[in-house]
């Protein structure tokens, strides 16, 4: 299996996954983790978090938006948590299998490249 970069990752479109699909292993996790290195593997294994604050309300709203528009584009959703008015966290995991597939790190890299192309938002 190719190590996956970043940019190989933003380059991808997620998989449809209704189940079926093996979970990414913790070698696998770490191998994708490398390429989105701002986001954090929960103690399970099985979700990928990051986390942001905005600095207002309203920056933060719109990053959800562009969050959104990359899920729905890829039919990958991952759970959004806005506290604080400000402070954003982003969790991704593939429910259908209830772990991690490389549809989560997709989604992670192209939420990376909205960010990096400095919507004032800080990754914490």
């Amino acid at each position: 299996m190719t190590v996956p970069t970043s940019d190989s990752l933003r380059r991808a479109q997620c998989v449809p996954c209704e189940g079926g699909v093996p979970m990414i292993g913790p070698q696998q996790a770490a191998d994708h983790l490398a390429a989105t290195p701002q986001w954090t593997l929960d103690e399970s294994g099985k979700m990928i978090s990051r986390q942001f604050n905005t600095g207002n309300f309203v920056k933060a709203v719109k990053l959800i938006q562009q969050v959104a528009e990359i899920a729905e584009t890829e039919q990958h959703h991952p759970d959004l948590h806005l506290t604080g008015y400000r402070h954003l966290r982003i969790d991704l995991t593939t429910h259908a299998i209830g772990g991690l597939s490389e549809n989560d790190f997709i989604i992670a890299a192209k939420i990376d490249a909205i960010v990096d192309q400095g919507n004032s938002t800080q990754g914490s």
